[in-house]
């Protein structure tokens, strides 16, 4: 076998791995422009890392779901569902957007101002 035989056929090769071991839904992580503030509030912690995906006023976008979602309810996803998904991303279950992505350049108390805010909101509006 010639030299660009067995590249070409090595470059097939990996090319196959390379789709075999993927998924056809690609989740990435949203780039963040600057840092947040240590003492920023909910609404702004909301804007800068949230509403990207779930949408200004909470109701979604073609990238994330409604926060308003009866399944947000808090005795369906409690806040503790809501410190998972934040810090270590979430496996799509109720949606088809995709898994979720660990949300990056957040602190623990951030997390915590934000579903204050996301509860207090849902409170607010109302479920769907």
């Amino acid at each position: 076998m010639t030299q660009p035989i067995r590249l070409g056929l090595l470059a097939a090769t990996i090319t196959l791995v390379l789709f075999a071991c993927g998924s056809d839904a690609v989740t990435v992580a949203p780039e963040f422009g600057s840092p947040l503030a240590a003492d920023a509030d909910g609404p702004t912690i909301y804007e800068a890392r949230c509403a990207s995906c779930h949408g200004t006023d909470l109701r979604g976008t073609e990238k994330g779901p409604s926060q308003l979602s009866i399944v947000y309810e808090p005795g369906h996803h409690g806040d503790d569902a809501y410190r998972s998904a934040v810090r270590n991303g979430a496996r799509q279950h109720h949606w088809g957007f995709g898994d979720m992505p660990a949300v990056a350049d957040i602190t623990d108390d951030q997390i915590e101002t934000v579903i204050t805010y996301i509860r207090a909101e849902q409170e607010r509006l109302g479920f769907e």
